[in-house]
């Protein structure tokens, strides 16, 4: 390892605003000798607004994966999965910062750029690390034909808008349910706001280890949202009487065609994402930010903590049937 602190400067590039404050994010890592990287791609991107900073680098070319130390990302959630695949294979954790609109993957807003670089200088946040998905992609004579992983969500989805796509869904080698659909997703509590959010899905608190499974469009009585242990496995066979072929989606950035008679399994990654964290908000404040949701006749928090309750214990009264409400006549 280098004892040159290397970040990469992850930017969606096609916004001025977004140009703009990826040279104040590169200037700011250079003058605390801190080496600025830049995936290539970004670098040529970006063009003028870095090719004055001398103390810049390339990911992949002249500065390793497994070099980097933090990822500090400008954009939304999709630039953020974009950082997170670019650092995939190290331990460096991603720090967003939104410049788009929901942004739910983002620690901070905009605003807060020039303190958040300041205090990712100085290392000070928290790691917090989200359970991904490992996915698999066998054809009709269960060989392996495509592996990947998602952070968000894995989805199966028809490739043809005018055909149904038949599937059987499995739950940990035993078969639940089959039926025609549009697709199916499998979702991290990370991505239960994404997708699986939109697609009717159950939301996920982050503390929470566990994968939700939701049919989109499903023909069938028993095609309800489903939420299982981390440690389950999930497979979505595409029938061979479909009519037409299926499509698989990680995170929407990466694909394959799945012929009829194909397999998909998921499971939890070994490898989780890591995030990295400026603030201790609670899940609860960002789902009411981000969505806007309304609170208003909120009373506040109660006095005590709820660890801190005291248990109460019933009395004889209490638990003799004959003196609770309602009974005798």
């Amino acid at each position: 390892m280098t004892s040159t602190r290397n970040i990469l400067v992850v930017a969606h590039a096609l916004r001025a605003d977004t140009v703009a404050a990826a040279r104040r994010v590169t200037a700011a890592l250079v003058a605390a000798g801190a080496r600025a990287v830049f995936s290539a791609d970004d670098r040529a991107q970006l063009g003028d607004a870095i090719e004055d900073f001398d103390n810049t680098g390339t990911l992949g070319i002249d500065v390793p994966v497994d070099e980097i130390e933090l990822a500090i990302v400008l954009g939304g959630d999709g630039t953020i999965l974009r950082a997170a695949e670019l650092v995939r294979g190290g331990t460096a954790p991603v720090l967003g910062i939104n410049m788009g609109h929901v942004g739910f993957l983002a620690e901070i807003e905009r605003d807060e750029l020039d303190e958040a670089v300041h205090r990712a200088i100085l290392g000070d946040y928290r790691v917090e690390e989200r359970l991904a998905l490992a996915v698999r992609v066998q054809d009709s004579d269960d060989s392996l034909i495509y592996e990947t992983w998602a952070l968000n969500e894995a989805t199966v989805e028809k490739a043809s808008r005018e055909r149904m796509l038949e599937v059987v869904l499995e739950v940990d080698g035993r078969p639940l349910s089959s039926f025609g659909c549009d697709g199916m997703v499998v979702s991290t509590p990370t991505g239960s706001t994404a997708y699986n959010f939109s697609a009717g899905g159950p939301v996920i608190w982050p503390t929470v280890e566990a994968m939700a499974v939701v049919p989109l469009s499903a023909h069938a009585l028993f095609a309800k949202p489903l939420v299982v242990g981390p440690e389950a496995t999930i497979a979505i066979e595409v029938l061979e009487r479909t009519n037409g072929t299926g499509i698989l989606w990680c995170d929407g950035r990466r694909s394959h065609d799945l012929p009829p008679g194909a397999r998909v399994m998921v499971r939890r990654s070994p490898e989780p994402v890591r995030l990295a964290r400026l603030h201790p908000a609670a899940f609860t404040d960002r789902l009411v930010r981000k969505f806007r949701l309304p609170v208003e006749g909120w009373r506040g928090p109660i006095s005590a903590e709820p660890e801190t309750w005291a248990m109460h214990e019933p009395t004889e009264t209490e638990t003799d049937p004959a003196t609770r409400p309602g009974a005798g006549a």
